[in-house]
């Protein structure tokens, strides 16, 4: 295909040429409507752009078919049989990939290092998950994917699971092997589902980790504003081999999907392809020396060490990892990552990425150079020179592995929609939990609903907040109290 094609953004070329007049939504007609305040934040091309995707962009037949060929170039750009576009960001995306392989009741394997998205899907559907335990680093603290022999041990217990959802890369940058949990799910004819949100550069550039597609997944999940140069919310969804129907994807993401898809997203989706296939190993050969050069820089500084392959990949470890996502462990100063992530924000005005109780991390992409890494780097130097006003003397009381497991006794879904109760954490150990708590970022929950409370897991939460953790799903964000199901 003529990979220099942009159809979106062509047409959207069109339609500011061709001068319509919109009797349609949205009802800023233009940006004509807009209060003149929120115009100067936000620019006029904002406004101008933000058009309907059809009697607007396409007409109401979709005659041109404007999305369609986008979606091909897509699909073709990286190798896979079909795409779909997301203007409801991956959280959408990975809710009808689930939905496409199983139904209420039915067995789905899944990392248990998944995403809060994913268990919204479960909730949501009704699906039964058969959790499959991630590669715990007990001496860092630190959960890679689960390896291909944790999935053949569990389809061995639940031959009946419809297929399997594995998280690579996680937010940590740590990658599964994907190839052989392919294997291991084909060899039995079930599907293979990766959320691969924090990967959607990975087929740009042969240095990168494989990406899903060429390691024979069925059905990938990329969060293009997350590493690539989408807009926020935008989101592609891959489809290759015949276990998953694309008409069935395609239904599931109708299901779920917006009826307004905003024509912003679809034009940055479209044109990031095309700068990709055009500029795309350029690009990321600048970044990848970019970021070898900051990371051995960074781990000059006094008291961080900054993880690497010898630290996450190996037996019992990750198969591969995305240096671009730079973590950084400051467990040598007694300082938390919540403490240190907060302080570079007020005094540098840098916002980074994953913080949690030992470590902070800085996720370069391809448009990021000399200039930004040198911002980086000085605010470091200075949170070095700061420690001692950093420390608090309240350590997070993580617990050991097996203690941070926590048994599922009821279907997610039963236990969200149960007949409730708010309990005091100190009374909600061996309660059924009927919410996530979720330390974001990343986003990974550390209780699900329908999950048996420990004192273990509810200390290492309380004692978290205490120390700069952010629990945003929870009902009471502090968690000093938790929804549990009543006790009949």
């Amino acid at each position: 295909m003529d990979q220099s094609k942009a159809p979106v953004l062509d047409a959207l070329a069109a339609y500011h040429e061709s001068g319509q007049t919109p009797f349609t939504p949205p009802g800023h007609k233009q940006g004509r409507g807009a209060d003149p305040r929120v115009r100067a934040v936000l620019g006029d091309a904002v406004f101008r752009s933000d058009v309907l995707a059809t009697s607007g962009l396409d007409d109401r037949t979709s005659s041109q078919g404007v999305l369609e060929e986008a979606q091909e170039l897509m699909a073709d750009a990286v190798g896979a049989e079909h795409a779909f576009f997301s203007t409801c960001g991956s959280s959408l995306s990975v809710k009808s990939a689930m939905l496409s392989v199983a139904g209420p009741h039915e067995k789905l394997l899944v990392g248990r290092d998944a995403h809060k998205a994913v268990v919204s899907g479960l909730i949501l559907s009704g699906i039964q998950p058969v959790w499959v335990e991630p590669q715990w680093d007990a001496e860092r603290h630190l959960a890679h994917p689960p390896s291909a022999e944790a999935f053949e041990a569990a389809f061995a217990e639940h031959p009946d699971a419809r297929g399997a959802l594995v998280t690579t890369p996680t937010p940590y940058g740590t990658c599964s092997d994907l190839a052989a949990i392919a294997e291991v799910c084909h060899r039995r004819g079930k599907p293979l589902i990766v959320d691969e949100a924090w990967g959607a550069h990975l087929p740009f550039h042969p240095d990168l980790p494989t990406w899903a597609m060429d390691a024979g997944a069925d059905v990938c999940v990329t969060s293009v504003h997350k590493m690539g140069s989408g807009l926020e919310q935008s989101s592609v969804f891959h489809l290759q081999g015949d276990l998953v129907k694309p008409e069935v994807l395609k239904g599931r993401e109708d299901l779920l999907g917006t009826t307004s898809p905003s024509v912003l997203i679809y034009a940055a989706l479209d044109g990031w392809r095309r700068q990709m296939v055009e500029h795309g190993e350029a690009l990321y050969d600048q970044a990848l020396a970019l970021a070898q050069k900051t990371r051995d820089r960074i781990g000059r500084i006094d008291g961080m060490h900054v993880h690497g392959r010898d630290d996450f990949c190996g037996p019992g470890r990750a198969a591969d990892m995305d240096p671009l996502q730079i973590i950084i462990d400051i467990s040598a100063w007694e300082v938390t990552g919540y403490r240190a992530a907060d302080w570079l924000r007020d005094k540098h005005g840098i916002n980074l990425h994953v913080a949690d109780h030992r470590r902070i991390s800085a996720q370069l992409t391809h448009a990021d150079d000399g200039d930004t890494a040198e911002v980086l780097l000085r605010a470091l130097t200075d949170l070095a020179a700061h420690v001692p006003e950093l420390r608090t003397g309240q350590p997070v009381e993580v617990p050991p592995p097996s203690r941070l497991r926590l048994e599922q006794t009821t279907l997610p879904r039963d236990a969200f929609f149960g007949r409730t109760e708010q309990v005091s954490w100190q009374r909600a150990s061996g309660r059924i939990a009927a919410e996530m708590l979720t330390p974001y970022p990343p986003g990974i929950p550390a209780v699900l609903p329908g999950e048996r409370l420990t004192e273990d897991v509810l200390r290492y939460l309380r004692t978290g907040v205490d120390a700069g953790m952010v629990v945003p799903d929870a009902v009471d964000t502090d968690v000093m109290s938790v929804r549990v199901l009543r006790e009949e």
